[in-house]
C-alpha cells in the first residue's frame, strides 16, 4: 500500500525539482518614462523648452539605460542629470546624463550602475531629469520619471 503512494509522491517532485532546474531566474526589466517642460521646474521657467526620455531599469544588472531629447532652450544644454527629489522639491545629482556642452546634443543616449539607494528612489519615483542651460543654470526643463 505504501509503494502506491510513494510512487506518485517521487514521480512528482522529481518533475518538480527538474522545473526548477531548468526555468532560469528572470530579472526584472521596468520601463520608465519621464516628459521635460519648463512648468515642471521648482520654480518654474519661462522657457519654450521641452524634452522626452525614455529608459529601462534591468533589476538583475542594476542597469539604468535611457534615450532622450529636448528642443526649444534658450540656449545649448550644459548639463542634464537624474535628480533624487519627489515632485516639486529639488534634489541632489544622482547620474549624471551629459556634463559639459560638447556632449549634449539632442538626442542623447547612455547608461548607468545604479545604486540599491538609486534603485529604491527611481522606482518609487523619487528621481527627476534635468537639463541645464547657461540662463537656467539650476534647470530649464524637467521631468519626473515614472514608470
Amino acid at each position: 500500500m505504501t509503494h502506491r503512494f510513494l510512487r506518485p509522491a517521487l514521480a512528482g517532485a522529481a518533475l518538480l525539482a527538474g522545473l526548477s532546474l531548468t526555468a532560469p531566474a528572470l530579472a526584472a526589466t521596468v520601463n520608465l518614462k519621464a516628459d521635460l517642460s519648463a512648468a515642471s521646474e521648482v520654480p518654474p521657467t519661462d522657457s519654450a523648452g521641452k524634452g522626452a526620455v525614455t529608459a529601462t531599469y534591468d533589476s538583475d544588472s542594476k542597469t539604468l539605460s535611457w534615450k532622450g531629447t529636448y528642443s526649444g532652450l534658450s540656449g545649448p544644454a550644459v548639463a542634464a542629470h537624474f535628480h533624487t527629489g519627489e515632485p516639486g522639491k529639488n534634489g541632489g545629482v544622482a547620474v549624471p546624463i551629459f556634463t559639459s556642452a560638447d556632449k549634449a546634443a539632442s538626442p542623447f543616449e547612455g547608461k548607468a550602475t545604479l545604486t540599491d539607494a538609486q534603485a529604491a528612489d527611481l522606482l518609487a519615483g523619487k528621481m527627476y531629469v534635468n537639463v541645464h542651460t547657461a540662463a537656467h543654470k539650476a534647470g530649464e526643463i524637467r521631468g519626473q520619471v515614472t514608470k
